[in-house]
């Protein structure tokens, strides 16, 4: 996607049937598995996007070899030792990459330094650092305020002032992990704490663990590949010396991207299926669906399918609801309450300010735009439905904020999305599908 920005063509009732990219939490996590992993592994329905491609590219950096064909990547497992790097590890703009990696690089055999855009240098990763230290890993940050880049020492530990043949990695044991900002700091620790040298306790600080969906994602993954990890009452317990075995793993559909082919419909009217994704799916996001039907949506969940639908002369109607657990599909549900026929309230969804950008305030500011009055506060949003009309919207090289924007030019004329080339971070050709519609 070149052009500096596009305007989206009014439509609808819709008819269609959208197959999503593979999931990037998914990806992510079993490309992390299988790395680490004894033996090699065929990941197929892969994420191919800038998110899933900034790990794959650390992931060789730090010795894995990794082929790909189609959307299958095959990975060749290091058995839990990873080499040093020879510069930096560029986490780009990814989260998940920036922080999984800071764990697993303290099974390197060298220094490794993490990275990222300017963006990820605003970004916090103190809370995962201070619970690298405690399990025995030697982490400096290197950024301001808490921030990336970071430094983590492996190979040998320094005694005495010499080396001695111990590794620097994970000792293990008993930590607290801070978890009230980002469920990514927990995930990042357990998926690196099969390799410690004694079993991993965590133990979340006042026992919160913001969008703890994600942590249970992460969990199933790490099982799918012979780890034993698993909740133990507050804590989480994963038992050392049960490393990953190398699989045949199949990535699920994005719950998280189809969130916007869902929230098409409850806009437009008509019904949209997404193929793939099923009623028993782990992913976070897909709770959006009960969050529609309280709006006035239909929603059919199969096996291997799900559909949402909006009969004509149906009227959507705002909605008070925490979206703590799923803090991604908050943006497409913003974009749906503009249609609503009383205000939305989205509450306890703090860690949108420390995304890829301030969430919370860029949704208060576009959604202001197009005519909505939108109220930011330290924690929740709240959103109230007025006149609407076309606007140009700033993206702030959020991949989601133009693909919920662009859903408003679904029912509104004259909706522009500046940068809209920001999408390739999950969903590189989602503006050709928008146009399917």
């Amino acid at each position: 996607m070149s052009s500096d920005s596009i305007e989206i063509r009014p439509r609808g009732p819709l008819d269609a049937r959208v197959p999503v990219p593979g999931s990037k939490s998914i990806t992510n996590r079993a490309a992390l598995a299988a790395a680490l992993a004894r033996g090699e592994s065929r990941l197929a329905g892969a994420l191919e996007s800038d998110d899933t491609d900034a790990m794959r590219v650390a992931l060789g950096a730090l010795g894995v070899a990794i082929g790909r064909e189609g959307s299958a990547w095959t990975v060749r497992g290091t058995d839990g030792r990873l080499a040093a790097p020879r510069a930096a590890l560029d986490a780009r703009a990814s989260g998940t990459t920036a922080r999984f990696l800071t764990a697993a690089a303290t099974l390197a055999d060298g220094p490794v330094a993490i990275d990222g855009a300017p963006r990820m240098r605003e970004r916090p990763i103190d809370d995962l650092v201070r619970a690298l230290v405690a399990l025995g890993a030697r982490v400096e940050i290197l950024g301001e305020r808490g921030c990336p880049p970071v430094l983590v020492n492996g190979g040998l530990r320094v005694v005495n002032g010499g080396l001695r043949g111990i590794p620097a990695g994970l000792r293990g044991g008993r930590a607290p992990i801070d978890a009230r900002r980002s469920s990514q700091f927990v995930s990042a620790v357990l998926l690196a704490a099969p390799y410690a040298r004694e079993d991993v306790v965590l133990e979340p600080v006042d026992g919160v663990v913001v969008s703890r969906p994600y942590v249970d994602l992460t969990l199933a993954v790490m099982r799918d590949f012979g780890a034993e990890a698993a909740w133990d009452g507050p804590a989480l317990r994963v038992a050392a010396g049960r490393g990953y075995r190398g699989r045949h793993f199949q990535v699920e559909p994005d719950a998280s991207a189809a969130a916007y082919p869902f929230a098409a419909a409850a806009i437009a009217g008509g019904s949209v299926c997404v193929p793939g994704l099923g009623s028993d799916s782990l992913q976070a996001d897909l709770a959006l669906l009960d969050v529609l039907e309280r709006m006035g949506c239909r929603v059919e969940r199969g096996a291997r399918a799900i559909r949402v639908s909006r009969p004509a002369g149906g009227a959507l109607r705002g909605v008070d609801v925490d979206m703590n657990a799923m803090p991604d599909a908050v943006l497409a549900l913003s974009v749906v309450a503009l249609f609503a026929s009383g205000p939305t309230r989205i509450r306890n969804v703090a860690n949108l300010r420390i995304k890829e950008t301030d969430r919370l305030a860029a949704l208060e500011r576009e959604l202001g735009k197009l005519g909505a009055r939108a109220r930011a506060r330290a924690d929740e949003l709240e959103i109230e439905p007025g006149p609407l009309h076309g606007a140009a919207i700033d993206t702030y090289d959020d991949h989601r904020m133009a693909m919920a924007f662009a859903l408003a030019g679904l029912r509104v004329p004259g909706v522009r999305i500046r940068d809209p080339g920001c999408v390739a971070k999950t969903w590189p050709d989602y503006f050709e599908a928008l146009e399917r519609l």
